[in-house]
């Protein structure tokens, strides 16, 4: 039942259209008596034959270019066969520089022009940069090599400074526990020897003894130490110094890296490289592409020279359809579009003929049936036409 409906609709739209393409002329309510609406209906009239000359003339223009594009295909089909060959040795070159242009066109991650210029500007230092930011970078990573070897050394040193100065402070605390023993010692054998009469000669020798190799043993360890504590504060002075050192040339390196970055518009050497590389290869495929190009002019210009020598009346427009040239189905299809491109043309100027032509006779049989304003209505039509 669906395609029912939709069959009646398709004719139902077909026949209003086709009603619109119908002009109606409804002579019934018009007072030719009346001067306005008499002149308003031939003027109709008028107008109407005026919008088809127009079309026409339109039309007629746009039919003969299709007709002279037909007559221009007889002609090539007819070439005798060696100046055929010339004309589609011709397009043969025009297509293939036209599949070299295109593929350039389609290739992707092609570099932008706003980058391509810019290495370009800088072509002839680039690779002197390229090299610069290597050794940059390249030296930048012993530096950090150096720096974090003098960070290690001298962090051992401070800590080996550190422990000396606990060894000092504790050669130090021990003299002073001698010392004091020793006093007391000395304290208690001068009460044994004064309080009770006893023979303390010896303990006061063994007492100052014994205190004196004890001290002298502190005394050579405590030299020892500080002779070690000075020798590793040299040592880590001269490290300082060393730093020090290392670290101006780590913030130059660094600053000089920072500017060839800026200059070169990069993070690194490798991605400089690579672009540089991306760039010859472009550069490389922009010149075979300008070469296309002029070869293709030249192609263009040799082939509307060579169908120029045979009666072809626009040799020009087979420039875009060099492939119709060599290859049969696509000049069948070519003529099919074309036939049927001046088929609707030819429909177009019946019709807008046929519309002007109605109108011609629609004034001429008001003039035949209101004698009395014919004089008038052909005035108009004199003035229209002028």
């Amino acid at each position: 039942m669906g395609w029912w409906i939709n069959l009646f609709k398709r004719r139902k739209k077909q026949q209003i259209e086709e009603d619109w393409e119908q002009i109606i002329y409804a002579r019934d309510d018009v007072d030719f008596t009346d001067e306005e609406q008499r002149s308003r209906y031939i003027v109709n009239c008028l107008e109407q034959i005026a919008e088809a000359s127009k079309e026409i003339d339109l039309l007629k223009g746009e039919y003969a270019l299709v007709t002279a594009y037909l007559t221009d295909m007889e002609e090539i089909e007819a070439l005798p066969e060696s100046e055929k060959e010339e004309v589609n040795r011709i397009a043969g070159k025009l297509i293939y520089l036209e599949e070299e242009r295109a593929r350039y066109r389609g290739k992707k991650n092609r570099m932008s022009d706003s980058e391509y210029y810019q290495i370009r500007k800088q072509e002839h230092e680039i690779t002197e940069g390229i090299q610069k930011l290597k050794d940059g970078e390249k030296y930048a990573a012993l530096i950090k090599q150096d720096l974090h070897r003098l960070d290690g050394e001298r962090h051992a040193y401070e800590y080996r400074r550190n422990e000396l100065d606990n060894a000092v402070a504790n050669l130090r605390g021990m003299a002073v526990i001698f010392l004091s023993a020793l006093v007391i010692c000395l304290v208690m054998l001068v009460v044994l020897q004064f309080g009770f009469g006893m023979d303390t000669y010896v303990g006061y020798f063994i007492a100052v003894m014994a205190a004196a190799i004890a001290i002298a043993v502190l005394c050579v360890k405590y030299l020892d130490a500080d002779r070690e504590l000075i020798r590793v504060g040299k040592a880590i002075n001269k490290l300082i110094q060393l730093q020090n050192k290392v670290k101006i040339r780590y913030v130059n390196n660094s600053q000089l890296l920072e500017y060839l970055y800026i200059k070169y518009n990069t993070d690194s050497g490798a991605k400089l490289e690579k672009r540089w590389l991306n760039y010859q290869q472009e550069k490389e495929e922009r010149k075979q592409y300008a070469e296309a190009e002029a070869k293709t002019e030249y192609y263009q210009k040799l082939l509307v020279q060579q169908l120029s020598r045979y009666r072809v009346s626009d040799p020009s427009r087979w420039i875009n359809q060099a492939s119709a040239l060599l290859d049969k189905r696509e000049m069948v299809e070519i003529r099919h579009e074309l036939i049927l491109r001046r088929q609707s043309l030819r429909k177009q100027l019946d019709y807008n003929n046929d519309v002007a032509e109605t109108a011609r006779n629609e004034i001429m049989d008001v003039v035949g049936q209101y004698p009395a304003y014919a004089q008038e209505i052909l005035d108009m039509v004199d003035r229209y036409d002028r």
